[in-house]
């Protein structure tokens, strides 16, 4: 038997930013996956993109990826979550859990039961986000060009790197610092993958401590791993063919 006969079977991608992001994070990535023959939503949550107010929630971040998924009657989902997506894909996926086919977090947090997103970054970042966050006046977080340079997108040329700091803007910070129940998130049984970019530092620059990969993907349960090279946003641009086929391995059955 031939295994490169096997068709690519379509599947449904929502596809879910992170912070200092907005959907068209995902412009790359979806063009090639749609190529693929896949079927490609990729909505913004409140409080990015062009949605001005700050003053956003926890809950209305997650509740609009899970309005959207009922709005455009999709079903069969495979979610996908990057970065600070991820703790808005495990309460999506307690709101519409029987329209989601597989949940697929890329170099994404898992937060433990009763955790915020804050609460995982290391000391360091703890101190530097509180005293961004008080001077900031609304209550937002703008990450610091040196910090941004090299742990986002340390694989980035200096112009690329500044190319893409200049398309970010600040993150509200209220939603990071929420504690979440995440109760009803494990006891859900659909599958789940984590795709893990190699050289990602956004994280792992604080020590072994601070991982994506064992330290968030370990929380799953049984998963499937899928690893490639990568940093956490550079890629995504520079080669989203790429980050396309490891969403699909992620992703397929």
């Amino acid at each position: 038997m031939n295994l490169h006969h096997f068709n690519i079977h379509p599947l449904t991608f929502v596809l879910v930013h992170g912070a200092w992001a907005d959907a068209s994070f995902w412009d790359g990535i979806a063009a090639h996956l749609q190529r693929m023959g896949h079927i490609v939503h990729a909505p913004e949550y409140p409080g990015h993109g062009s949605d001005l107010n700050k003053n956003v929630t926890h809950a209305m971040q997650s509740q609009a990826i899970a309005d959207y998924i009922i709005q455009h009657q999709l079903r069969d989902v495979v979610l996908v979550a990057h970065s600070f997506g991820g703790t808005v894909v495990q309460k999506a996926a307690e709101l519409v859990p029987d329209r989601i086919k597989r949940l697929v977090f890329w170099n994404a947090f898992v937060l433990n039961n009763g955790e915020s997103a804050f609460e995982e970054v290391p000391p360091a970042a703890q101190q530097a986000f509180d005293q961004i966050r008080k001077n900031s006046g609304n209550n937002t977080i703008m990450l610091p060009f040196p910090l941004f340079r090299d742990t986002f997108v340390n694989l980035a040329s200096f112009e690329q790197a500044k190319y893409l700091y200049d398309r970010i803007s600040p993150e509200p910070a209220g939603p990071l610092y929420e504690k979440l129940d995440l109760s009803k998130f494990y006891t859900l049984t659909m599958p789940r993958s984590y795709v893990y970019l190699t050289e990602d530092a956004v994280l792992p620059q604080y020590g072994p401590d601070y991982s994506w990969h064992p330290r968030m993907s370990s929380r799953l349960g049984l998963f499937r791993l899928i690893k490639g090279h990568g940093d956490h946003m550079t890629t995504a641009k520079t080669e989203p063919h790429h980050i396309a086929k490891l969403l699909y391995l992620a992703g397929r059955d």
